[in-house]
């Protein structure tokens, strides 16, 4: 998510706080609070012998932002481990949604415009061996060819169907290509990475730059995969 410098007509709520954090297992299932970091939880799990969360090496989001955007790759997303979470409507009411309404779709549920406080997933017992050496195998592969290490929302843009955003982007010949102190990775082309004096403006006038430049060479409209809250002439959020 990246929200404009020049604020919008709402709230950003971080949530942080030890009630959203906790993590409850009954068996194979877990209850997990959407402020909990995904990446260290899957890393535990697939340590511990738990098989659902290898594909999740190298992904930075809480669990309701994973859950939210069906954070995943080519190996795998993380709506394939959910059975359901806990919503609260804008009136202020709460939701137990079980998985086949939450309607998970290639960085896409049914979620928008809702607030995930919990959700419940299920990663059965495996081989510890063999779930820690594929969360290694996948981490390490992403590692050599992603800035994982770097400052950034993971991908930026989603692919366009029989292409991959990042060769596009590539072609195109902008790595590297600098707004303020946000760049196109030079490590992969579908990320962008901050700096320390980035702003959300430098971010959001580089992905500009980016479609365009793509939209010319190749006749495709890249669409971004990070939620952009900004304010538009009518008050709309894009």
């Amino acid at each position: 998510m990246l929200v404009s410098d020049d604020g919008f007509d709402g709230v950003v709520v971080r949530l942080d706080s030890h009630a959203f954090k906790k993590t409850q297992q009954d068996g194979d299932r877990f209850r997990l609070g959407a402020g909990v970091d995904l990446m260290p939880f899957a890393r535990e799990k697939s340590y511990e012998g738990r098989t659902g969360l290898e594909c999740m090496a190298g992904i930075p989001a809480t669990i309701g932002g994973a859950t939210r955007m069906n954070a995943g790759g080519t190996h795998g997303d993380f709506g394939d481990v959910v059975k359901g979470a806990r919503i609260i409507h804008p009136d202020g009411s709460i939701e137990d949604r079980p998985h086949q309404l939450l309607e998970f779709g290639y960085r896409h549920s049914k979620l928008d415009g809702l607030i995930v406080t919990s959700v419940e997933i299920e990663l059965p017992k495996g081989d510890p061996q063999r779930t820690r050496s594929r969360f290694d195998e996948i981490w390490k592969s992403k590692e050599d060819s992603q800035p994982i290490k770097d400052k950034s929302a993971g991908c930026i843009f989603k692919n366009p169907p029989g292409h991959a955003a990042g060769q596009l982007i590539d072609r195109a010949g902008l790595k590297g290509t600098t707004v303020g102190d946000a760049s196109v990775s030079k490590r992969h082309a579908n990320f962008i990475v901050a700096g320390t004096s980035a702003t959300a403006s430098h971010v959001i006038a580089l992905i500009d730059v980016v479609r365009e430049r793509v939209f010319k060479e190749f006749d495709i409209a890249l669409e971004v995969e990070v939620d952009i809250w900004r304010p538009t002439k009518k008050g709309c959020l894009v």
